[in-house]
């Protein structure tokens, strides 16, 4: 390696840390924008929904599907009981879904992983709970119904519905 070299190279290091210097404070002005944009829009979207939906007795978004494992149960022991108070969206039907506060809750509350069976409970000026079923009938389908009841009576206590002993 010639002097040169080592010359050149402490010069591009050097530009290096500047450029990352100069656009740090960039990149977290755009995530600290992002973040804010987010935070708006979650806002946005409890007050719409409890607005139209907790205004009318609507308190619990509901998605399920009609796989095997889980649909039979669900319709027997879960929708009876929050039918009225609650906007049901079948995943399995969704390319019949229109653009509704149902959908975009959805997206939002949602998220990417185990939202299927998923139920999200709204409180007026209180936070969101969201009860994610997916991995509790995982369990139910080996024998496991521990899992699925627990996750079940959190949801019910949520909504204020005593669960039924069987």
């Amino acid at each position: 390696m010639t002097k040169g070299d080592s010359w050149r190279g402490a010069i591009v290091r050097t530009v290096a840390i500047a450029c990352m210097l100069l656009f740090l404070p960039l990149l977290v002005a755009l995530l600290l924008v992002a973040l804010l944009v987010r935070a708006v829009w979650s806002l946005c979207l409890h007050l719409a929904i409890w607005s139209w939906w907790c205004s009318r007795g609507c308190d619990v978004l509901f998605v399920y599907s009609d796989s095997p494992i889980w649909h039979d149960y669900i319709e027997t022991n879960l929708l009876p009981h929050i039918r009225r108070r609650a906007v049901i969206l079948n995943w399995s039907q969704r390319r019949n879904w229109r653009l509704s506060l149902a959908h975009i809750a959805f997206g939002h509350f949602g998220g990417g992983e185990e939202f299927n069976p998923l139920a999200v409970v709204f409180r007026p000026f209180r936070s969101t709970r969201t009860f994610r079923f997916w991995r509790a009938f995982r369990e139910f389908k080996h024998g496991k119904p521990e899992a699925l009841l627990t996750v079940q009576q959190a949801f019910f206590d949520a909504i204020g519905i005593p669960l039924e002993k069987s």
